[in-house]
């Protein structure tokens, strides 16, 4: 991981989202028999280190072939990729096995959305039995990694091409710079920093949501909303509390899966056999 993280800074953010995206779904490329979740429209834009985990895999093979899953891998490197660039260190639970089906629509429909409100966050993290301050320390993750345009500009303007009247959550002259970077029309898949040190982290991403300087509306109404607020203020005072219920948080997520029917794939980015081959196996 941090061999990645030196070739390229952004790897920690990728490589912590894919331990969400891969807690929430099981992430497989597609095949001629089975449409993967990567090309979701929750993941097609996200998920840029597959390589990383690829790599470590592959290394792993050679040395202890079929013991260690790639979901295992994904918690560990996710882990490291926060403790690396400054965040807290914990113990991961190891023995997750992967999925042995995919589900685009699954995919799009569990993924919280960067236009979600916070009480479509709670009740989806409800669902997960995860609480509300899971959902504020877990949130914690855009401490690190770039937002894309296509995730702003619906905060900022109307169909793209109007400003939208002034959004109050929204300190002014962050409004201005968000204007900036993603301008009327723009590329959209031009980034910014998700907070003020998105290399680094740290609980800036929190002061930054207390003076209005959220970059994504899923990120900002976790301070204007007031079953959110309390943890958002707690965090931006407390890096230490935050990186405690952010670890633990973490623990959570990653036990969302245990237990379920799996395989350690030798290939992370697809089935060993056929699901349905796979799925005798693990019950045999």
């Amino acid at each position: 991981m941090k061999q990645s993280l030196l070739a390229e800074p952004r790897s920690a953010a990728s490589v912590l989202r894919l331990q969400f995206h891969d807690c929430f779904v099981n992430l497989l490329d597609d095949t001629p028999t089975m449409a993967g979740e990567k090309l979701a429209l929750a993941n097609i834009n996200s998920l840029r280190s597959f390589e990383v985990i690829d790599k470590i895999k592959a290394e792993l093979e050679q040395s202890c072939p079929g013991v260690v899953s790639c979901a295992d891998i994904v918690i560990m490197a996710a882990r490291d990729a926060v403790s690396l660039t400054g965040g807290p260190r914990w113990e991961v639970k190891l023995g997750r096995l992967d999925g042995l089906t995919a589900s685009r629509a699954d995919s799009d429909a569990i993924m919280p959305s960067p236009r979600a409100n916070a009480t479509t966050l709670i009740d989806l993290f409800a669902k997960l039995k995860l609480s509300v301050k899971d959902l504020v320390a877990l949130s914690g993750s855009h401490s690190i990694g770039r937002a894309r345009c296509f995730s702003i500009t619906h905060r900022l303007y109307d169909d793209q091409t109007v400003a939208r009247q002034q959004d109050a959550a929204i300190e002014p002259q962050f409004r201005e710079e968000l204007m900036r970077l993603c301008p009327v029309n723009g590329y959209q898949n031009v980034t910014g920093g998700l907070d003020s040190t998105p290399v680094v982290f740290d609980n800036l991403y929190f002061k930054d949501l207390v003076v209005g300087k959220g970059v994504l509306n899923s990120d900002q109404t976790l301070y204007t909303s007031p079953e959110t607020k309390a943890y958002v203020e707690e965090f931006s005072r407390d890096e230490e509390a935050f990186f405690q219920a952010f670890a633990e948080g973490m623990i959570k997520l990653g036990d969302l899966q245990s237990g379920q029917p799996g395989e350690v794939r030798r290939n992370c980015r697809v089935v060993n056999g056929s699901p349905a081959a796979a799925m005798n196996n693990y019950q045999n």
